[in-house]
């Protein structure tokens, strides 16, 4: 029999994603759980796997086009009608798919809140979404135009209808007049509602994209932005690039941090001769002989070191509970450009790692990022950033928090100047390094003791020891 394998949902509540590359085509045999198609969704490349063996019978889908979760993308051809397609294990499941993170929780590159709990479950890539049995209460239908708004009994339609009208004189007809205007129902979160309210924002007035016609931030942040342009055919020399996938979640995330969070950026320059000694000590050690040593190694264990001396930089805003989370652990992102955008992928626990074992996470999290392969639960769950401007050959610059973070470090270019040591001056190796942060959680004294105590250590690496 023919069966139609669907785009499924390969994270929490993602609604499309965009076919990039086929490993198959129409006639060739396929195996339970082998790579089909390459997606890009608004968070990673994500490789899907079909679900019975048997033989393609048509591809659904070109490559390029986007395409909406639930829609067929591959039909193939089974030997055996009936049955249920092959589930993988609860241990693969959790590799490719994370755990939801708890209600509220900010992902990198995201924002907004999950799927509640009970009703999503993480499956297998390919596998679609599993239902759980609660089921969410079918929502009123508002009253009829002929019952008048009671702000007392019904408290909820005043807000559509209005206030109540006067009550008609006891004698003769009531004066003609006309209805009263009537506002549409807005559907929208609590924190979407403070969020139009901080921008000016007539929720009335926006048109919502979310789940049954539910207004979502990214509905709120273009309002604010005003109408845009209508797309028109690109003139001679111009080029059209559409954005969508990562570059769209990117941008809609930077947005979000920009207009959210009070940006605060300080700058140091550092004298990172002994750093760039270290390195070349540590390059010719046995236990770095399978890892890559770069300064980029040095700044991330002297960061890692500063949060332990400084917790509150290490923290977030939880704006529904008007409450400081300081993160006990350290997540550490690292800012990485890919040709389809800005990602930001994050070592786990950094700071339980010994250097040799960083040297390995962080050289693997590159590579990986470079080959468009991070995968969703790679960019979750990070408390604090670096960004390695350097390697573009620039000196510094305020880079924009990560959503759900309070801090990012810029690592600018390590470089020769002229610098004074002892009273003489000598050259030096010398980079800029700025540290941007939430003022509504960092004051100027946190931030700049953070910064100095980073740059005390790359001046000194023997100080790493000392505070560690």
């Amino acid at each position: 029999m023919r069966r139609e394998f669907k785009l499924p949902d390969v994270g929490e509540g993602l609604t499309e994603a965009e076919i990039v590359r086929w490993h198959v085509k129409a006639g060739d045999e396929v195996k339970v759980n082998q790579i089909v198609v390459e997606i890009e969704t608004a968070k990673s490349i994500v490789e899907l796997p079909i679900p019975w063996d048997g033989v393609v019978g048509a591809l659904l889908a070109e490559e390029g086009r986007t395409v909406e979760v639930g829609m067929p993308i591959i039909a193939v051809d089974t030997a055996e009608p009936g049955g249920e397609p092959a589930r993988p294990s609860a241990e693969d499941a959790e590799k490719v798919v994370p755990n939801p993170p708890e209600e509220g929780a900010v992902e990198p590159g995201t924002h907004g809140s999950p799927a509640p709990k009970e009703e999503r479950q993480s499956v297998l890539v390919g596998y679609g979404v599993k239902t759980g049995a609660t089921r969410r209460r079918p929502r009123k239908e508002p009253p009829s135009r002929g019952i008048p708004a009671n702000p007392v009994a019904n408290p909820s339609r005043v807000e559509v209808d209005g206030p109540p009208s006067a009550a008609p004189a006891a004698q003769g007809p009531p004066p003609a007049a006309p209805a009263p205007p009537r506002r549409p129902a807005v559907l929208a979160k609590p924190p979407v509602r403070k969020l139009a309210k901080d921008l000016g924002v007539d929720l009335s007035e926006v048109s919502g994209t979310g789940p049954e016609g539910s207004i979502t931030r990214e509905d709120v942040h273009a309002a604010a932005a005003g109408p845009q342009p209508v797309a028109t055919r690109p003139q001679e020399g111009e080029e059209r690039i559409p954005v969508k996938g990562v570059r769209k979640m990117t941008a809609q995330a930077m947005v979000a941090s920009a207009f959210t969070a009070p940006h605060v950026s300080t700058w140091l320059q550092v004298d990172m001769t002994e750093t760039m000694e270290a390195v070349r000590r540590l390059r010719a050690l046995p236990d770095f002989a399978e890892v890559k040593v770069s300064p980029l190694l040095l700044v991330a264990k002297a960061m890692l070191t500063a949060v332990r001396r400084h917790p509150l930089i290490n923290s977030s805003w939880d704006e529904a509970a008007q409450e400081i989370v300081v993160r006990h652990y350290v997540n550490l992102g690292i800012a990485a450009a890919t040709p389809r955008g800005l990602v930001v992928p994050n070592v786990k626990n950094a700071h339980t790692l010994a250097l040799p074992e960083l040297a390995a996470a962080l050289a693997e999290l590159t590579e990986t990022a470079r080959a468009g392969r991070t995968q969703p639960v790679e960019m979750s769950g990070g408390t604090i950033t670096i960004t390695n401007i350097g390697v573009f050959g620039v000196d510094g610059g305020t880079p924009i928090l990560n959503p759900g973070e309070s801090a990012i470090l810029g690592f600018g270019q390590v470089r020769d100047m002229p610098w004074v040591v002892d009273g003489q001056l000598a050259v030096r190796k010398v980079a800029t390094l700025s540290l941007s942060f939430d003022h509504r959680i960092v004051d100027g004294d946190l931030g700049s003791s953070f910064l100095r105590d980073v740059g005390a250590m790359l001046e000194d690496p023997l100080r790493m020891l000392a505070w560690s």
